[in-house]
């Protein structure tokens, strides 16, 4: 049974920063493509940041610059570090891995606002 779950969301102030966490099981980890993504509300749901097995990444445009995604393939979990986040960022983060399926996490929310 394959299990994403993320943690590190909250309430944050507009230029703070947060740290999200997403552990996997039920996957050979280290094989497998993995990235965040959010949906606003009333938005559909897109891409923030990739990371590949072989550790090449990449973000989307209103990121660059803020946001790091990286990996622990020993721990099995993805990480995305936050800096300098804005109202705009406010969304349902999600964790995902792909190889030949797509698996997904609950989701956590991130709320910036003053």
């Amino acid at each position: 049974q394959v299990q994403l779950v993320e943690s590190g969301g909250g309430l944050v102030q507009p230029g703070g920063s947060l740290r999200l966490s997403c552990a996997a099981s039920g996957i050979m980890f280290s094989i497998y493509g993995l990235g965040w993504y959010r949906q606003a509300p009333g938005k559909q749901r897109e891409l923030v940041a990739t990371v590949t097995s072989e550790y090449r990444t990449n973000y989307a445009d209103s990121v660059k610059g803020r946001f790091t995604i990286s990996r622990d393939n020993a721990k099995n979990t993805v990480y995305l570090r936050m800096n300098s986040l804005k109202p705009e960022d406010t969304a349902i983060y999600y964790c995902n891995a792909a190889r030949t399926l797509n698996y997904w996490g609950q989701g956590t929310q991130v709320t910036v606002s003053s």
